[in-house]
């Protein structure tokens, strides 16, 4: 099961990441949990703490594995054997294994190609090779998957308030995904305070689009002050929302 999830920042797009990749590994599945947003924060939402932060490299960063795999030279290799970096490379929380990518340059900056080649072979062989379950935390951009990857993505999860300026995020954060050949594209509703907040939301998208809102909990904002927020529990009322959009992924499998 592959799910990369997107969004405007601020709207909750990490925390619903963070959840959805403990629910997994809460029934036995072996989890890659992949920071794909240079200004995110996925490693301390799963609780990694600053001092094992600091010690994660971003593999954009991991300049002598790149000229190792990629080649030298004016030439570099289009498709680097990079599968043993998966593993290598990550910090185990219990089923999940967590990496940071780094930011996909832009054109303009310089020597970006064989950084940026590297990064996509991670991401085909995470979308296209593993069988396990990978939570791709995106920006509201989706530099990381191309075409070719894009195939390897079950589903993706755009992640929106009920606000004009974040739903306008996720239709353009749909667009490119569909450009992109994605087939099953789904919005996640959060911070959803009242029933006017909902029928906003469902008024902006087609009917079925929407798989699960997330109700507004102050504890949770508060929590998130000091440290991870683990919204699993199914006692709370986001714990049973989310529950519900597990089973309507693993349902829909």
């Amino acid at each position: 099961m592959k799910i990369a999830i997107s969004g405007k920042g601020g709207v909750g797009k990490t925390t619903v990441a963070a959840n959805l990749a403990r629910l997994f590994a809460s029934h036995d599945y072996k989890v890659y949990a992949v920071d794909a947003d240079p200004d995110s924060s996925l490693g301390s939402a799963l609780g990694l703490t600053d001092e094992q932060m600091a010690k994660i490299q971003p593999l954009i960063e991991m300049q002598k594995v790149i000229a190792e795999r990629s080649g030298g030279g004016a030439f570099y290799t289009l498709n680097p054997q990079v599968d043993d970096i998966l593993d290598a490379y990550s910090v185990e929380l219990g089923n999940i294994h967590f990496f940071r990518m780094g930011g996909v340059k832009q054109g303009g900056s310089a020597c970006y190609c064989r950084e940026n080649t590297f990064l996509h072979a991670v991401v085909d062989v995470l979308l296209l090779g593993k069988q396990d379950v990978v939570v791709l935390d995106m920006g509201a951009g989706i530099e990381h998957l191309t075409r070719g990857t894009s195939r390897g993505v079950d589903i993706m999860l755009v992640v929106t308030e009920p606000s004009k300026n974040s739903v306008q995020t996720a239709k353009v954060v749909r667009q490119l995904a569909e450009q992109l050949g994605l087939k099953n594209i789904k919005i996640v509703g959060n911070k959803i305070r009242s029933d006017k907040d909902a029928a906003f939301l469902e008024a902006q998208f087609a009917p079925g689009e929407i798989i699960g809102m997330l109700p507004f909990q102050e504890s949770i904002l508060e929590a998130a002050m000091g440290g991870p927020v683990d919204v699993t529990d199914s006692s709370q009322p986001v714990g049973t929302a989310l529950r519900a959009i597990y089973d309507k992924i693993i349902q829909a499998s």
